[in-house]
Order: structure tokens, then C-alpha cells, then sequence
């Protein structure tokens, strides 16, 4: 019988999950580009590392809970997941270290809770934390932009150092400090954030090549803000917060703190604000409580950098905020139309 006839309403079938991962995915596509021509195709080669053993575990899992494998599999969670951690990692993490990650964000931060929609954490931050806490050698081990490296790296060496090890001939190649490790230090040095910024490091503002990849990010989030994947009360707030702070004591003490540009456009800023939390998962479901959560977000962020022992404290941020949803929420419940305050 033709479709005219049908008794209606019609509903879509379309796959909502399925369609916001794919648009989250599309909205990475600048900042990957942007990490490929400043640091190498290394990010690449994590990248389908990370996405092979994602997969391969979320199936294991599906199937050791008795789950259909092929609804979950293809809602584009688990690659998500991946494409996150990898971008974050190191451009030469090894491949043991990204596939270390990758089971533990799989396996332990998203179906030891139930699967996707129980989980109260950012999988891909879970695994970020564990690795950088485990494993601070490699993970603070960090490739020099293309031009600043006088021997740069072809794929075939790239491949060798992730899956065999540094070559004999690259050992200085491969080590680098990140601009926001870089600044920490130098400061602790008791040199001026004014001449630090001038090293050809930090290419006057935020780092050679990392200050692209966050403004590609934030191309990116303003993308899933105009297709609605994502509200803008975090990524405000939590820009906002970060900033704040970072002016405050910029103002009162400019020798012992980078500009509020530098940390808005260095480390993880950009990836943290517009695709870590907003997980609408593990973020605040409230509109007042989603303020809260960045606000919240960008605070700690910019404390853990400046005060705390490591450089960028996204990740970190992020989960003690989690911790904090639940009491957010309850404190931030909307008034139900008609009730009368007392």
C-alpha cells in the first residue's frame, strides 16, 4: 500500500545519538587537519589505533553483558571516545599507551557503570587521568611544531617510534615541553610571562601550532552550538571562568601568571570547553547548573595550572566537576510553573 495511504503520524527513525556523534566528528575534522600540518601525521596513526581498539573492545563488552552488538556499535559513541583521547595524547604516544587508554576508557569508565548513559564520567577524560598519572614520562613527551624541528619527522619514522620505539638518531626530535609546561617552568625560573612569550616556542601568543588547533576547536564548537548538539551555557561559562580568574590575577601580579589569550588558546581549553563538557552525559542537566558546571570548569582549570602540579588541568577539572553534578542539580532545579515560593 503506497505511504499516502497509511493512517498517520509518521515517525523518523533516524538514529539521534548516532546523528550527534557524527556532527561531533565533523566538528573535530579543523582541528585535526590543524594538528596534522603543525605536528606530523602521528595524530592520525593514534587516531585509527585508538578507533580499532575501541571498537574491538566495546563488542567484547556488549557481548559479555548479553547486549545486540551491532545498535550500540554503530552509534558512534565509542569512536568518539577514541578520536577525543587521541587528539589529547601525545603525537608519539606509543602504541601501548594509547591502547592501555583506550580499554580502560572502554571497558571500566563507560560499561562498568552500565554502558553509555549510566556512566558518570568523561570516558576519554578517565583515561587521559589515568595515563598522565601512570605514565608521566611518556605522556609529557610532546613533538615540536614542524618548523620549529630541524630533522622533521617522515610517516615511515613516525610509525617506528610509535610501534617500536624512538630511533637511535631521534631522541631529541621526539622530547619537547608544551607551551603551557614551558611557561610553568620558566616562571618558576622567576622569569618575566612578557619575555617567555617572545621564544619562538609560544610564537608571541599562545604556541606555535597549538593556538591554531584551539581556535579550529573553537570553529568547531560554535558549528555544534548552531546545529544545537550542544547549549552554549558551558563553554561560556567555562571560558568565562577561566578568564576571570586568570584576569584577576594578571592584574594584581603580571609577573607570575601568563595573558588570559595565552590560556584561553594553549593546552586543552578549546577541546575541554566545547566537546569535553558538554557531555550531556556526565554535565549538568540544569540551565543554572550547566553556568555552574563551567563557571566551575574554567576556575579549577586555571587553578591546577597556575598552582597545582600539573601543566593543563583540563581533564582534571572536569572530573571533580562531574563528582559535582548530582549536588548542582538538586540545587539548581528549576521552579515548577505555578508553584508559589514560600
Amino acid at each position: 500500500m503506497p505511504l499516502s495511504r497509511l493512517s498517520s503520524p509518521f515517525l523518523s527513525g533516524t538514529n539521534r545519538i548516532t546523528l550527534q556523534m557524527l556532527q561531533l566528528l565533523v566538528a573535530l575534522i579543523p582541528a585535526v587537519i590543524a594538528l596534522v600540518y603543525f605536528f606530523g601525521p602521528s595524530v592520525l596513526i593514534t587516531m585509527l589505533l585508538a578507533t580499532t581498539v575501541a571498537l574491538i573492545a566495546e563488542a567484547v563488552m556488549l557481548k559479555f553483558r548479553n547486549r545486540p552488538i551491532k545498535p550500540f556499535i554503530t552509534d558512534g559513541s565509542a569512536i568518539v571516545t577514541a578520536v577525543l583521547l587521541a587528539i589529547a595524547l601525545p603525537p608519539l604516544a606509543p602504541w601501548w599507551l594509547t591502547t592501555i587508554g583506550i580499554l580502560f576508557a572502554i571497558v571500566f569508565a563507560k560499561h562498568l557503570y552500565g554502558g553509555l548513559g549510566y556512566n558518570p564520567f568523561n570516558p576519554a577524560m578517565v583515561a587521559y587521568v589515568l595515563l598522565l598519572v601512570s605514565f608521566p614520562l611518556e605522556m609529557t613527551t610532546w613533538l615540536p611544531a614542524v618548523s620549529l624541528n630541524a630533522q622533521p619527522l617522515d610517516f615511515a619514522s613516525t610509525l617506528q617510534i610509535i610501534f617500536n620505539g624512538p630511533l637511535a638518531n631521534s631522541i631529541d626530535t621526539v622530547s619537547g615541553a608544551t607551551p603551557l609546561d614551558a611557561m610553568k617552568t620558566q616562571i618558576g625560573l622567576m622569569q618575566l610571562p612578557s619575555q617567555i612569550i617572545q621564544q619562538p616556542l609560544f610564537n608571541g601568543i599562545a604556541g606555535l601550532g597549538w593556538q591554531w588547533v584551539n581556535i579550529c576547536l573553537a570553529i568547531g564548537g560554535l558549528f555544534l552550538i548552531v546545529r544545537r548538539v550542544i547549549s552554549w551555557h558551558i563553554p561560556v561559562a567555562m571560558l568565562l571562568g577561566l578568564v576571570s580568574i586568570n584576569a584577576i590575577v594578571w592584574l594584581i601580579s603580571p609577573e607570575t601568571t601568563a595573558s588570559p589569550l595565552f590560556h584561553l588558546l594553549s593546552g586543552g581549553t578549546m577541546l575541554g570547553a566545547f566537546f569535553i563538557a558538554t557531555d550531556p552525559i556526565t554535565a549538568s542537566t540544569t540551565v543554572k547548573g550547566r553556568l555552574v558546571f563551567g563557571a566551575g570548569v574554567g576556575i579549577l582549570t586555571y587553578i591546577i595550572r597556575v598552582w597545582g602540579g600539573y601543566p593543563d588541568g583540563v581533564a582534571f577539572a572536569v572530573l571533580i566537576m562531574n563528582m559535582l553534578v548530582p549536588l548542582i542539580d538538586y540545587y539548581t532545579q528549576p521552579r515548577v510553573y505555578g508553584e508559589v515560593t514560600k
